[in-house]
């Protein structure tokens, strides 16, 4: 089912070398992207709710204020802007892409402290207006972080560039989210008045994008793709030939329809039985701090290592190697659930289910993301296609997996986590359908 592993390397020196190219500088200015990427999410999600919940606002509003997120979910809509326009004087000076990652980080500085200078007691239109436009311009700068990643790096730095991206990610929601709360507490303590600790919090928060404007002036301007569309048409007229011929030139590939299929049923089986765990073990006894404790310390640890162990796999083995060995990790750690509610209430079997269980999703994570990039190769089109394969893949974690409650209060929690499992199985055969038609051999390699 796999490609034969290139024997004229050493086994040692191919780990080692997967472990070099954590240390390229082209990794390392994604990696600090990455932490860029990650801080303004929770600026307009958990670290806004705890400040609207502190200040008295009504739980029914703020659980609307989840409807600001919805700019990460319909961020290809306007994805072909990135392809197709520059940024007055910002492109000129550093390329577009670079060009593009400044305006974008500007924008966030400037939208994080604006909502920092907002009430939530005076004026709650103003918070609604200043996080999404926080939430819009961190979508913007994802669609040109993915971009930028898949057009600097080599294909065999693929893996680990996107291993250092999710590690550094969830260090900047870190930051926003129990960095922030942590900083108001402490200010309060210090006597710093209650209605300006959380203007200090944001404005803290808006400094450490800093650290993505520093990496994208140390970066280098991936080279420019091809001219497909002529610049001297309108822009109008040039955004939408950017919009069809990234889809019709993506439609036109071989098995085109497969792939796509294959995008939304990968990660499936993983959001599945995630859209639900949270509710089965607090439903089986164990309390939320015991739960909090275990998922924000160990299991942010494992996912952390997962991902790095998922960046060397990608780098040492060929990409359909990688795709079947994540698959089948994150079929098999689905099943530690079921086991987890034959064992009932117990600490050490909760901690050894969430190890697992984000070891190998993020492992699963990565190749997956590893193999988007592969697909995104029209370097015309990048920022274009890899927003609509990531908004495919969210269909799975979304839509696919809204039905799992009525599942598990039909069936039990033990034969719910199995279902979940063998609902891999399908992806499992269109990796192999694709594997047996050649498809990966379409794709650039992963293997330098």
């Amino acid at each position: 089912m796999t490609a034969t592993p290139d024997s004229a390397s050493p086994p040692r020196a191919s780990f080692l070398d997967a472990l070099a190219v954590y240390l390229k500088p082209r990794v390392l200015i994604v990696l600090f992207l990455g932490f860029a990427s990650g801080l303004p999410l929770a600026l307009s999600g958990s670290t806004l709710s705890v400040w609207l919940t502190e200040r008295g606002v009504d739980l029914g509003t703020i659980g609307l204020f989840s409807l600001v997120g919805l700019p990460y979910t319909f961020k290809f809509i306007w994805a072909p802007l990135t392809d197709a326009l520059d940024v007055p004087l910002l492109s000129r000076a550093l390329g577009r892409r670079r060009g593009w990652l400044v305006f974008t980080q500007i924008w966030l500085i400037a939208a994080i402290v604006f909502l920092g200078f907002c009430d939530p007691t005076k004026s709650l239109p103003l918070i609604i207006f200043g996080a999404v436009v926080v939430a819009t311009a961190s979508a913007t700068q994802d669609i040109v972080i993915d971009a930028f990643r898949v057009e600097s790096l080599e294909p065999s730095e693929q893996g680990a560039g996107m291993a250092g991206y999710v590690a550094a990610y969830r260090i900047g929601m870190l930051a926003s989210g129990a960095g922030v709360l942590v900083l108001v507490a402490w200010l309060e303590s210090k006597g710093v008045a209650r209605d300006a600790v959380w203007m200090w919090g944001y404005i803290a928060a808006a400094t450490c994008m800093t650290l993505g404007i520093v990496a994208t002036l140390l970066a280098t301007e991936p080279d420019a793709p091809p001219q497909v569309v002529d610049h001297n048409h309108k822009p109008l007229v040039r955004l939408y030939e950017t919009a069809t011929g990234a889809f019709g030139e993506f439609l036109m590939r071989d098995a085109a329809i497969a792939v796509l299929l294959f995008v939304v049923l990968y990660k499936f089986c993983d959001a599945f039985a995630g859209a639900l765990t949270a509710a089965f073990v607090i439903n089986i006894g164990f309390d939320k701090a015991t739960y909090a404790a275990v998922v924000k310390g160990v299991g942010l640890a494992a996912a952390l290592i997962g991902g790095f162990a998922g960046g060397a796999m990608v780098k040492a083995l060929p990409l359909s190697t990688s795709l079947w060995i994540g698959g089948f990790l994150q079929m098999a750690s689905n099943l530690t659930f079921s086991w987890l509610a034959w064992v009932g209430v117990s600490v050490p079997a909760l901690t050894a289910t969430i190890i697992v269980e984000n070891f190998t999703g993020a492992i699963g994570t990565v190749v997956f993301v590893a193999y988007l990039s592969a697909l995104c190769r029209d370097r015309a089109h990048t920022a274009t296609q890899y927003a609509l394969l990531t908004a495919l893949a969210a269909v799975g974690r979304t839509t696919l997996a809204s039905g799992g409650g009525f599942i598990a209060e039909y069936s039990g929690w033990a034969s719910f986590f199995a279902i979940t499992a063998l609902s891999a199985i399908p992806s499992l055969l269109l990796l192999w359908w694709l594997q047996m038609r050649g498809h990966f051999k379409t794709l650039a390699p992963t293997k330098s």
